[in-house]
């Protein structure tokens, strides 16, 4: 990419790029002095610009901002009525929300609208930008009963200018920035339609969502489709329903996991590990209770700050208590029932706790977004001077935990202090983030600065996730937190027989135990490693009449630990087989009459199909290997 140039006359950006020699064909945005914006955006001489090109990062947002507003167009001329409300482009395409009478919109009228979108391109239209009065707005929208747009109008601030944005005679309220003109949009898709609330309030109406992708290449869109089918097939809702894993009931209600056996016993299996390796890590197991007094959220901050994802409170003699959102409070509870000294210091606690989020029916998600949840959850509280030590501990005892179940590709980012509104000194500030680039550096893994990026109350670590299709996920989170000690008035009695106050570290490895499972889903295909496969292997009989080997086989693997079913149903060999593969078991052992003779099993894996005969001894040894858990 180009370097940013400086100096040029007053005048477009277009016209000071043109001056430069810098403005190619491909060239459809720029920033200046940092900032994404149009080619013909006004500039001062002593602004610094960068060209955009057609195939750069920065460009696919501004490509996808103006196919959203083509898409608008299109809808509006081919469905008159139809009202148009918000359009943004987002990290995978672009969407834009429409009031329409005859409600959504068909397989048949999406082909209909990319059809009209294809001619506005075609033609080339010049997008322009204006700023007119709100008066004028006003009237313009009226004119053109946009009730949306009028609303939206009220929304920004009186002393801000409107901007519009307009291709040909299609206008709308905007503030950019997009291409030169719409024949500049490379390729695009529209994917699908959806219903969305106006705002994502399920108190308002109902409107018709239009989701779209749009790549700088046909061979980019191309491959993102593929990876969308591809994403489909790996859909945990789908999976979990295909593997009966979960389910989700309305008649419970939204965002209320139901977990199935086979599911429970993947669940099951992943806590047991969790547990295992915190305790060989050195913290100790606590459980608290699912509802807490109001006074505990007040103090908290809860109820200032979040009560927006809380639950009503509940009246218990004439008390109100609150289903925890948070497992902190409870965690800082138990700290607080006895005094410490600084050599109980470092304290590592760790819970699997069901917290309870109010999150909008529109939002819900099969595991990835629900409303009741269990989180992986440990608070540490140490000494400042702890803090190095302490966060590379807990950075490569995340790392180690997640290479575990599978995700070794992570992308690790250090937040700090935001510029605005932080508390605690600066000296602490600088320790704690000192404390967090030590661990990072101890672990020798790569990392990006998000500056100003931390909460208010401390510094922090995220860890992304990539998963076999190379999407990420937002996973673990290591906080630093100088805000709840102080609010609880936590202390300890140091080695100068005064009191002191801890620092507190928030610690996530998994985050919510459900929205893990999920990804983890996808990430295999529901087809999970062997140590955490609800049934490691299926035992299939050609008849009856080798029934009682196969209980003799199956005892011995139970005995031995292995995860064993037995399907001795009158069916054909050929249907048992198509119906373990179905489950996605990683092993299924025939038995027939030449393996009752040998005593033995013929085998047939997931990944390499047929392998051919094993003794019995030497087939449990080789199922005792295979499904071993990772080390912890």
């Amino acid at each position: 990419m180009n370097a940013p140039h400086n100096r040029f006359a007053e005048g477009t950006v277009g016209a000071a790029l043109a001056q430069s020699g810098k403005l190619k064909d491909n060239t459809v945005a720029a920033k200046v002095s940092g900032v994404l914006t149009d080619l013909h955006a006004q500039i001062s001489q002593d602004e610094s610009i960068e060209p955009i090109a057609v195939t750069d990062a920065d460009a696919l947002m501004v490509i996808r901002h103006s196919a959203a507003h083509v898409m608008a167009d299109a809808v509006q001329r081919l469905f008159p009525g139809t009202q148009v409300t918000i359009g943004p482009a987002i990290d995978n395409g672009f969407y834009y929300d429409f009031d329409r009478p005859q409600g959504g919109f068909t397989e048949t009228e999406l082909a209909d609208i990319e059809k009209e979108m294809e001619k506005v391109i075609a033609a080339r239209k010049p997008f322009v930008r204006r700023t007119i009065t709100r008066a004028e707005a006003r009237q313009l929208f009226e004119q053109n009963n946009e009730q949306y747009k009028l609303e939206l109008l009220e929304a920004i601030d009186p002393a801000a200018e409107v901007s519009l944005y307009s291709h040909g005679d299609w206008v709308d309220l905007c503030a950019g920035p997009h291409l030169p003109h719409t024949g500049l949009i490379p390729s695009f898709k529209l994917l699908s339609s959806a219903g969305a609330y106006w705002r994502g309030d399920e108190r308002n109406k109902m409107l018709s969502r239009i989701y779209g992708t749009a790549f700088a290449n046909k061979k980019e869109l191309r491959k993102y489709l593929a990876d969308l089918e591809e994403a489909k097939k790996r859909d945990h809702r789908k999976l979990g329903k295909e593997l009966s894993l979960f389910s989700i009931d309305e008649q419970i209600g939204g965002g209320l996991v139901l977990w199935h056996p086979r599911g429970a016993l993947v669940r099951t299996i992943l806590e047991d590990h969790w547990r295992s390796a915190h305790q060989r890590h050195g913290y100790e197991l606590i459980i608290t209770p699912h509802i807490g007094r109001s006074h505990l959220w007040e103090t908290s901050g809860h109820l200032e700050n979040y009560a927006e994802n809380m639950y009503a409170p509940m009246e218990i003699e004439g008390n109100p208590y609150y289903i925890k959102p948070m497992n902190c409070p409870f965690h800082i509870a138990i700290y607080k029932n006895a005094l410490k000294s600084y050599r109980d210091l470092p304290i590592r606690w760790a819970e699997l706790g069901t917290v309870y989020r109010f999150e909008r029916s529109g939002q819900l998600h099969g595991l990835l977004r629900v409303r009741g949840f269990t989180q992986d959850d440990a608070h540490l509280f140490m000494r400042v001077s702890q803090l190095p030590q302490e966060i590379a501990k807990v950075l490569s005892f995340s790392l180690q935990m997640l290479r575990n179940f599978g995700f070794s590709d992570l992308e690790i980012m250090l937040a700090t202090r935001p510029a605005e509104k932080s508390i605690g000194d600066a000296e602490i500030w600088e320790k704690a983030e000192n404390a967090l680039r030590y661990g990072l550096e101890s672990q020798g893994v790569s990392y990006t600065l998000d500056e100003g990026g931390g909460a208010f109350y401390g510094p922090k670590i995220d860890i992304k996730i990539k998963d076999a299709i190379g999407r990420t996920w937002q996973c673990s989170t290591i906080q630093v937190d100088f805000n709840l000690p102080e609010r609880f008035d936590l202390t300890y009695i140091g080695e100068d027989s005064s009191r002191h106050r801890p620092v507190m570290v928030h610690r996530a490895l998994l985050g919510s135990i459900e929205r893990f499972m999920g990804i983890m889903i996808e990430h295999y295909a529901g087809a999970f490693p062997v140590w955490l496969s609800p049934e490691q292997v299926v035992l299939v009989t050609v008849s009856d009449r080798h029934d009682a080997f196969a209980r003799e086989v199956e005892e011995r693997l139970r005995t031995a630990g292995i995860r064993v079913q037995l399907n001795a149903n009158n069916e054909k060999l050929g249907a048992k087989i198509r119906e373990a593969r179905l489950l996605r078991v990683p092993v299924i052992a025939v038995i027939g009459d030449s393996e009752v003779e040998q005593r033995g099993v013929s085998l047939r894996t997931r990944e390499e199909g047929d392998i051919g005969f094993q003794p019995l001894d030497a087939f449990l040894a080789w199922m005792k290997a295979a499904a071993q858990a990772p080390s912890i």
